[in-house]
């Protein structure tokens, strides 16, 4: 496991300080953390459950069990595809599978340059707008297939480049 630098303990430690007394206090913290380090690390759930005296393993399965939570970094940018029943009869399947061979990235994994990740979601609530696919937070409806997307990602890769 990867240590974190000095200024990413600070963070959580100032995190942790700012929310432990409020009510309620675990998903704050998990918030803020996630929302700056673009993961919740093992270190993190430890000084939560310092703090609030909560079981590191009643955290990590808050962690675990809400998708928006993630224990491992995430790429720059991050495209969601959903695979509930609507959207997976729709063809979202094969969007999945041609955004894999554009971005380089693996289902559930970040690409090796670090550029992309990809996550197969369950329903995000968009049914009507099925097949569904999600980059960074922006709603992508209707999506017939990966070409609706290539600009797009194509776009973002050369924004890092």
């Amino acid at each position: 496991m990867e240590k974190l630098n000095a200024k990413s303990l600070d963070f959580i430690h100032d995190v942790v300080n700012r929310h432990k007394d409020k009510m309620g206090p675990v998903k704050l913290m998990l918030h803020d953390i996630q929302d700056e380090l673009g993961y919740i690390p093992f270190e993190a759930m430890e000084a939560i459950s310092d703090a609030t005296g909560e079981p590191v393993a009643k955290i990590y399965g808050v962690v675990t069990f809400y998708t928006q939570f993630t224990t491992m970094p995430k790429g720059q940018h991050v495209i969601n595809v959903c695979l509930g029943t609507a959207c997976y009869v729709k063809g979202s399947q094969q969007i999945l599978d041609g955004l894999v061979e554009l971005t380089g990235a693996k289902v559930n994994s970040t690409s090796a340059d670090g550029i992309f990740s990809i996550d197969a979601t369950r329903c995000v609530g968009a049914c009507g707008l099925a097949p569904v696919v999600s980059i960074d937070g922006t709603v992508y409806g209707n999506v017939k297939s990966v070409d609706d997307l290539i600009e797009t990602v194509l776009s973002l890769k050369k924004e890092v480049a």
